[in-house]
């Protein structure tokens, strides 16, 4: 890779690296572990071939992510560092002929500890004299959170030792495979929102300001080292493993001593393979050096030991019965198939349905009813069918089609030419109600100032509003009760939904969410119809001689008005009184008929809203883009590649000061 070719890519990597790394210590994971892992790989590459990239606040200088907010901080004596990951054997059989090098330089024996890579939040945990006496979390490797009292609802954690030993100890906190789903059970039945995996669930329950709360999630820990002891020292790892046993600590149960790298390799693909039938997550095998001398020379870095390495598993996979496809609803009215699968567990969740994305992914995967499919959940996020076993298949599987309605509420179902998604047309369906008031009530639709999307979701929830034109049947009465003291709120909402009545009809076009209508092209049929009804009965020919209306608008807003829900929608707007008709008075001076205007840069004098307003009152158009069709550019500061066509192009730019003596 070119150096200005990395320097770019270097320069992306790093703030999505750290937005990822931030919401996975702050309990909600975005992107799957092995995305994670492999943009990161990418990133260790480019500052390995071209070491002058390497920034101090590059992730891969630092150790996990910033402090929550209400736990006091605790610097760590011995630093939580993490652990250097690598995805292949040929990668450990190198870690190892370094290791096998430093062996020899030192006169030390070489030995490894495997150990499962427990899929939970790291903690360190301190004792003086056999008690317990204080808990933190990892956050960036240097300074923790103090979680004493959460530490301490942990059953498996002891209170006292077995000896009176003074030490500081490393471990895992997480939740098992079968608390973890009772533990969502739980939640469903009480209405809670469930955990999307273990993992989460551990990290957030450990992370808890009120330790009450804590002690009801079933939380677990393994500890895995001892980060300092004054009363004892060891010569190999595995012997501090045993010593930590001994005390009543709950130590890692997979905990291989190997002589060489044939049994590392065994011992990686053995706790592969009992993946499935352990009680907790995992991702991955570590592979550490039993001699603490050989550890000490061989040292660390500022984030991570010399003497281990992580080994990362593929993205496990598992084969399960689709037993159906059935159809979701969205928001904004996109229908996505979902697999309705036989419970399987993958990656730490139990995972009984799933997306199909949309009907081409169905098709060419040959994805059928019936069949054994073969799904994956790369790292502890969003699962997937990645495969199907046609072999198993005995004839009784159905080919799926996409409903040509909406499974909702029986409105047209629209697949656009060019698009993936197919899409619910009708304005009052239920599944997009959120979203169509949230549009409707926007600052460039009906204007209806105070009518936000925590409102709009109460109004919904309380069922005071089932379709838009409710919002005209509210009464001071159920807006007041939403607020405490709501009296003043209430009588400006009323104002502000009395005031909306009277929008123009553009206004009201582009509320609707008619698909290819912005507020543009509303502007333009509002100008072309002058009253709703006019446009509702447009037929398609009608609406293509309209400028700017082409094949694919004009079939979406005569498939809009063609709804039942639509004119069912608008009769009762009209009902409630909200204009239909054009009011804005058409200026009787066109000087800017037929003529396109670009603009471009920061206009000083005017908005971008209030120089376009002023074109279309002189009967001219704006455009985003500079073609040869293009008549004048307005050119403010700063103007940049708009600018530069407009010269290469020849096209007339005018400047401020210019559009003002043109428009005087």
């Amino acid at each position: 890779m070119e150096f200005t070719t990395a320097k770019k890519r270097a320069e992306e990597l790093r703030p999505l690296l750290q937005y990822y790394t931030q919401k996975y210590f702050d309990d909600e994971q975005v992107v799957s572990d092995y995305e994670y892992d492999m943009l990161m790989k990418e990133l260790k590459q480019i500052e390995k071939e071209y070491p002058e990239l390497i920034t101090k606040d590059s992730p891969t200088q630092k150790v996990g992510a910033s402090l929550k907010k209400g736990f006091t901080k605790v610097t760590h004596e011995v630093p939580l560092q993490s652990l250097q990951d690598v995805f292949s054997i040929e990668e450990v059989e190198e870690f190892d002929e370094k290791m096998q090098k430093a062996s020899q330089e030192y006169g030390r024996p070489l030995e490894y500890v495997v150990e499962t890579k427990i899929d939970g939040l790291s903690a360190a945990i301190e004792y003086k004299d056999g008690k317990f006496v204080m808990g933190a979390t990892r956050g960036n490797g240097q300074i923790g959170e103090d979680v004493t009292q959460n530490i301490a609802t942990i059953k498996t954690v002891p209170q006292e030792l077995k000896e009176k030993a003074s030490l500081i100890v490393r471990g895992e906190v997480f939740i098992g495979k079968e608390d973890f789903d009772k533990l969502n059970e739980n939640r469903l039945m009480e209405e809670q929102e469930q955990f999307a995996n273990a993992r989460n669930a551990a990290a957030g329950s450990l992370r808890q300001l009120d330790s009450k709360i804590t002690k009801t999630r079933p939380l677990n820990i393994f500890i895995f080292n001892v980060q300092k002891s004054t009363n004892i020292q060891f010569e190999t790892h595995y012997e501090s493993l045993l010593y930590l046993e001994r005390l009543g600590f709950n130590v890692n149960p997979v905990k291989i001593l190997c002589k060489n790298m044939e049994e590392v390799k065994k011992a990686i693909e053995d706790i592969g393979n009992m993946r499935d039938s352990l009680d907790f997550g995992i991702d991955g095998a570590v592979v550490k050096v039993n001699d603490l001398i050989l550890r000490e020379k061989v040292g660390t870095t500022f984030k991570t030991p010399k003497w281990a390495v992580a080994y990362k598993y593929p993205p496990e996979k598992k084969e399960t019965l689709l037993k159906d496809i059935v159809c979701q609803v969205g928001r904004t009215g996109a229908i996505t198939p979902m697999a309705i699968l036989e419970p399987a567990y993958v990656a730490g969740s139990k995972i009984s349905k799933t997306t199909l994305h949309n009907e081409d992914y169905i098709k060419e995967n040959d994805i059928r009813v019936g069949d054994r499919v073969i799904i994956q959940k790369a790292g502890d996020v969003i699962p997937e069918v990645v495969g199907v076993n046609k072999e198993k298949r005995d004839g009784t599987e159905k080919v799926f089609q996409m409903p040509t309605t909406c499974p909702v509420c029986g409105a047209q179902a629209v697949r656009e030419e060019g698009e993936a998604v197919v899409r619910c047309i009708g304005i009052e369906c239920p599944a997009k109600l959120y979203r169509s008031i949230i549009h409707f009530a926007s600052k460039e639709a009906m204007n209806i100032d105070g009518l936000g999307e925590s409102i709009i979701a109460e109004l919904i929830e309380r069922k005071l509003i089932s379709n838009i034109a409710d919002i005209y049947k509210l009464t001071f009465e159920d807006i007041a009760s939403l607020k405490k003291n709501g009296k003043k709120f209430a009588q400006n909402m009323m104002n502000a939904i009395e005031e909306s009545k009277n929008r123009d009809l553009y206004c009201l076009i582009n509320s609707l969410g008619i698909r290819h209508v912005g507020v543009k092209l509303a502007k333009t049929l509002a100008k072309y119809y002058k009253t709703m009804e006019n446009l509702a009965n447009a037929n398609y020919e009608e609406l293509r001689m309209v400028d700017d209306v082409g094949e694919i608008t004009a079939q979406a807003i005569n498939e809009f008005f063609s709804q039942e829900q639509t004119i069912d929608l608008l009769e009762k707007l009209k009902t409630a009184g909200v204009n239909m008709t054009v009011q804005t008075a058409e200026n009787q001076d066109q000087r800017f008929a037929g003529k396109t205007f670009v603009l471009t840069g920061s206009l000083n004098n005017y908005t971008r809203e209030q120089a376009s307003q002023i074109i279309e009152n002189f009967g001219g158009k704006t455009s985003s883009s500079v073609s040869k069709k293009t008549d004048y550019v307005l050119a403010g500061e700063d103007a940049g590649s708009k600018l530069k066509k407009a010269q290469e192009l020849g096209v007339t730019i005018i400047s401020e000061e210019e559009f003002g003596k043109l428009t005087e």
